[in-house]
């Protein structure tokens, strides 16, 4: 299969396009036909040897958690999808290595859900890692209830939308942190957009005098700071990018794959709580390009690598690449 890897840590010059080895697939896990592969930030930080301290790499890596695309088949012991179905997953497993930057990935069933059916491939890439960022915090470590006030930082950006829209279905009042011409996004996404940066304590105040009940921190440093100061009594907050949260007494919150949380962002998303924004798409051999990108930090919703490209005869029935050998197993019976 065609893919993307690499075989040391280092930039994106260290990102290779080529063939590489056909997934083999366990009794636990989907062969899925990836369509399209979201890019995040920790694929980069991972690249680059940030995640060393606690995630093995075994070279060469496949860069990649984020995933939209087909069932080719199921492993022996999967019950819950079958060949044809449409799935989205966070495939992250305990080291690096299997990725989804490739033609197709084999997913643990436990990082899967079936796709939400009015999101396209690409929209619904960006869906995993970022909305079940979004939905951990605000749901389970903030626990935030319907009419408080949260404040969402870089509420733009790929988490940080989808948490303005989470928070917005469980009846909040959101407030986003943005640049000033991101600032409609935010308001269309349905949050009170205030600038970041310096004042933005006497910004917030002059909307919340009393203190907001919840803080969704995405950036941490002085920010993260600040924010443990717009703390309403008894308010809580959350970090994704800052252990120091711990400090000012909040919650440090790393995602993990949860097939429940993310069947239920796939409901949100066909009721329409949730869309996915996606700033700008890349094919596979352009990863590096992807992930540059999304490195210089200006992302507005997501960067999607498109894999398979969605073609569709007269029945309606998408042709896949029939030059791919797990294609060419599949139709043979080998699967």
């Amino acid at each position: 299969m065609k893919g993307i890897s690499y075989r040391r840590y280092g930039g994106p010059e260290v990102l290779e396009y080529g063939e590489l080895p056909d997934p083999k697939v366990g009794p636990d896990q989907v062969l899925v036909e990836v369509r399209a592969a979201a890019v995040n930030p920790v694929d980069w930080k991972c690249r680059e040897g940030h995640l060393d301290a606690f995630l093995d790499a075994v070279f060469p890596v496949i860069p990649g958690w984020d995933v939209s695309g087909v069932v080719v088949r199921p492993g022996a012991s999967v019950t819950e999808f079958a060949a044809g179905e449409e799935v989205i997953g966070y495939c992250r497993e305990d080291f690096l290595s299997r990725g989804t930057f490739a033609e197709y990935v084999a997913a643990p069933v436990r990082t899967l859900a079936r796709k939400p059916r009015n999101l396209s491939f690409e929209e619904a890439a960006g869906l995993p890692l970022a909305g079940l960022t979004a939905y951990q915090v605000l749901v389970k470590a903030l626990e935030v209830r319907g009419g408080e006030t949260v404040l969402v930082h870089a509420a733009a950006g790929g988490v940080g939308s989808l948490a303005v829209q989470i928070a917005v279905h469980l009846g909040a009042r959101v407030i986003g942190t943005a640049s000033e011409r991101n600032h409609a996004f935010v308001r269309g996404l349905g949050g009170e957009p205030v600038t970041y940066g310096e004042g933005l304590a006497e910004r917030v105040r002059g909307l919340v005098p009393q203190g907001v009940d919840a803080v969704f921190d995405t950036v941490g440093g002085d920010t993260l700071r600040t924010s443990a100061d717009l703390l309403a009594p008894e308010g809580r907050l959350a970090s994704i990018a800052d252990p120091d949260v711990l400090g000012h007494g909040g919650r440090y919150c790393f995602v993990r794959p949860d097939a429940g949380d993310l069947k239920e962002l796939s409901r949100l998303a066909e009721q329409g709580a949730v869309r996915v924004h996606v700033q700008e798409t890349f094919p596979l051999e352009r990863a590096a390009d992807a992930q540059r990108l999304n490195q210089e930090g200006r992302t507005r919703g997501k960067i999607v690598v498109t894999v398979h490209r969605e073609e569709t005869g007269e029945d309606g029935v998408w042709a896949r690449e029939e030059g791919s050998a797990l294609y060419s197993a599949s139709q043979e019976g080998t699967f």
